[in-house]
């Protein structure tokens, strides 16, 4: 397949972190992206709003439509969208990458977190995919992309923080289910996982998070990954639960050095892999 030169992204939470380094790869194919993110004015504790991050793009080759959005609400979502197909003339690709995350247990979480983690990451999935569609099935070799984990059901990652594995594990399933519902219409519906954890800012502002991003690599890869995913035939390649460093030795990469975010340190797995992946490159 060709690279994504001249392909539209539409990409919640663009601005920072694994989104942005997906929407970067993108454009150094030259590719158009929509940035769906709800931070237009500089965050006190996160760095990167959709203007720097169409910047950034826009450096990197690409493209970029800033859009203010919050992907809980159903009409500024299908009005960025539409936005979106109007100015690029179509959507080629959507990737859900937006999530909320409260790593806390049943007593001790208020509903309203709870809410925020089911409105963004399974509602606001199955909300973008669902408007996306329709351009999707116009698009030659269409892919949606959900940045969320292999189903692994072991009951290790629900003992913990219940609510939030099921609001992840929702984002899954909805690409499981969806490659199947859209197989004929030849969209893709894939998701992917990072092997270690990933430091973003977010993970970086987390109490007591050093030791994690410590052994952390760099969002990157997610983005390096993701272009490997994009670029596969939609009809070939759906329904697949993709973990990144696997896609990238696949792919014939050799070098993981480059991605460590401290030189040097150890690695360790993210959440919700299963016990049977190969074992990280150090």
């Amino acid at each position: 397949m060709q690279g994504l030169a001249g392909k539209t992204l539409v990409i919640s939470g663009a601005s920072r972190g694994i989104g942005l380094a997906i929407a970067v790869r993108a454009a150094r194919d030259g590719a158009n992206v929509a940035i769906l993110a709800k931070t237009d004015q500089p965050h006190p504790k996160l760095p990167g709003t959709i203007h720097s991050a169409a910047e950034e793009i826009e450096q990197a080759g690409g493209k970029a439509l800033p859009i203010v959005c919050d992907i809980r609400d159903d009409d500024a979502t299908a009005a960025a969208v539409k936005q979106a197909a109007e100015h690029f003339g179509g959507i080629d690709i959507c990737v859900n990458n937006a999530s909320a995350i409260n790593l806390i247990g049943t007593e001790m979480l208020s509903m309203k977190r709870y809410d925020l983690m089911h409105q963004v990451n399974g509602r606001g999935t199955f909300l973008l995919s669902k408007l996306c569609i329709p351009y999707l099935k116009k698009a030659d070799n269409p892919h949606v992309l959900n940045i969320s984990p292999p189903l692994d059901w072991n009951i290790r990652w629900f003992k913990p923080h219940a609510a939030y594995t099921l609001a992840k594990y929702s984002m899954s399933v909805y690409a499981w289910a969806m490659a199947e519902e859209f197989r004929s219409a030849g969209i893709a519906f894939n998701c992917l996982w990072p092997h270690t954890p990933i430091a973003t800012a977010a993970i970086q502002n987390m109490p007591g998070a050093e030791p994690m991003v410590e052994a952390s690599r760099t969002p990157q890869i997610m983005g390096d990954a993701a272009w490997h995913v994009l670029t596969k035939p939609s009809r070939e390649f759906t329904g697949q639960f993709c973990i990144d460093d696997l896609v990238l030795q696949q792919a014939g990469h050799t070098d993981f050095a480059q991605y460590q975010h401290e030189p040097g340190a150890k690695l360790l797995p993210d959440f919700f892999l299963p016990d049977d992946l190969p074992d990280i490159v150090q």
